[in-house]
């Protein structure tokens, strides 16, 4: 007994030293940084199994809005990292995971047939001396392996301190604090006509009180600035190559994406982050004025919904999802451009979805509902059934040249009938293992039987999803 409590003492003497000892190693921002950002603009390049990265340009990016105290990422998450480490004492002075085009691409069936270059850029406070900027990929094994490196002296005449002039007019939905002690989303509108800006300053505060009105960030909204530049195009839309309905738009936006025709980016990366430069931003989503069914969202690059949708609430939270918190789709019956269907799955490192190659230490143990099995089973195969029958359905209605009005109908009927099933299933509302998730109908599984990252169900961020987001709040939140 006098061995436990001797014990217990050291540990709440050691305890907090260590915990000091942790945070003293986050570099000091002012030591080794200006309020600068620094912006790394290249080329990402390959196919054929092969991966290129050439540079492009080293621009300033405006004031760092980013946080000063967490400045090495503790997340493990992102299939790329970038760090920033100081040439002279190879200290690591920054870091952020992340995920990219060129990593999506990669996966598709179009990367084993020809080549293709996608513009990316990177973004770090301003060093005050010469760093080693390096940028590492997860191997097979998912563990992070160097593929590219490049010196950046601030001082160079090769890197460009001047900002650009500010492209659209910024304006404010709400601010909390300090850009560097909150969260800053910036939304963007492409195709806005010049008298359609009323419309978009409606649609960015309708879906803003949207994604506010979702937990976690309804209960963290203090944590949060929020502002949208104007940006007028010379017409109403964007870009829709399937209908060669065509448009030239400031940020590129487009629909069909890797041959996805609802899925929307941006192709053009330094049209982006240049608009973005006007206004402090971590994390970047653009309203697109369209009333088609579409969005995207790459975590920590950019997301996209379409406002004129029947679901923009729901594709503007789900996106934002992707974006923010790096969560994965948990859904499998829908067709992806992505490879699918391989006989072993490593562990994702997605927050949400897990390959439970260890049941007993499954990622999301501290959350999981006592009692409850893992795998945890649930009526799949019904739900399948019924889920292949209206992927099906929604197939031959595009072939007929549905309207989006009849689109949305399809979308409340199929929302109306998994809402209630899933809610009847015997381990609804805990937290386990429920096989299907992330393109994979076997061997992948989500954390709750329903989660708006699985279905369009008015249910929000199952507990996992949530904790993921708070976990980036506090990333660059905290004081």
């Amino acid at each position: 007994m006098q061995r436990l409590i001797r014990l217990a003492i050291l540990t709440a003497i050691l305890l907090p030293l260590a915990l000091a000892s942790a945070e003293a190693q986050e570099p000091r921002f002012d030591t080794w940084f200006d309020n600068k950002t620094m912006r790394v603009d290249y080329f990402h390049t390959g196919g054929f199994g092969k991966e290129i990265f050439g540079l492009d340009r080293v621009v300033s990016d405006g004031p760092w809005a980013g946080s000063r105290t967490r400045l090495v990422d503790p997340t493990n998450l992102g299939k790329y990292l970038v760090e920033v480490i100081d040439h002279r004492s190879n200290r690591l002075l920054y870091s952020r995971g992340y995920a990219s085009l060129f990593g999506e691409w990669e996966t598709t069936a179009e990367a084993q047939k020809l080549h293709r270059t996608f513009h990316e850029s990177v973004r770090f406070p301003w060093p005050k001396k010469t760093v080693q900027l390096v940028v590492k990929k997860r191997d097979d094994q998912n563990a992070f392996q160097q593929v590219w490196s490049t010196l950046i002296d601030p001082t160079s005449r090769f890197v460009n301190p001047a900002d650009i002039k500010p492209i659209g007019k910024v304006w404010t939905l709400f601010e909390n604090g300090p850009p560097s002690e909150k969260v800053d989303l910036l939304v963007l509108g492409d195709g806005y006509s010049a008298s359609e800006i009323p419309k978009f300053h409606a649609d960015a505060k309708k879906l803003v009180d949207a994604l506010f009105a979702t937990e976690p960030f309804k209960s963290r909204k203090k944590d949060f600035n929020v502002r949208a530049i104007d940006l007028p195009t010379s017409e109403s839309g964007i870009h829709r190559p399937r209908e060669l309905r065509n448009r030239r738009t400031p940020i590129g936006t487009q629909y069909n994406i890797f041959d996805s025709e609802r899925y929307v980016l941006t192709l053009d990366n330094r049209a982006m982050r240049d608009v973005a430069s006007g206004a402090p931003y971590e994390f970047v989503e653009i309203l697109v004025n369209e009333k088609k069914y579409g969005g995207g969202g790459i975590f920590n690059d950019h997301a996209t919904a379409a406002v004129g949708s029947g679901f923009a609430d729901y594709l503007f939270i789900h996106e934002l999802g992707h974006h923010f918190a790096a969560l994965a789709d948990e859904y499998y019956t829908s067709p992806v451009a992505y490879q699918t269907g391989g006989s072993e799955h490593p562990e994702p490192w997605e927050p949400n979805v897990t390959a439970l190659h260890d049941p007993a230490n499954i990622k999301w143990k501290h959350l999981v509902t006592s009692g409850t099995p893992l795998p945890t089973p649930w009526d799949k195969e019904t739900f399948d059934k019924h889920s292949y029958a209206y992927q099906q359905k929604r197939r031959e209605m595009l072939a007929a040249g549905a309207t989006e009005e009849q689109m949305d109908q399809l979308f409340r009927e199929v929302q109306a009938w998994d809402t209630q099933f899933l809610a009847s299933q015997t381990h609804a509302g805990k937290v386990g293992a429920f096989e299907g998730a992330m393109y994979e109908a076997q061997g992948l599984y989500r954390p709750e039987i329903d989660c708006i990252m699985f279905t369009r169900d008015e249910v929000g961020f199952c507990r996992v999803c949530s904790e993921g987001i708070e976990r980036i709040i506090d990333l660059y939140a905290r004081p």
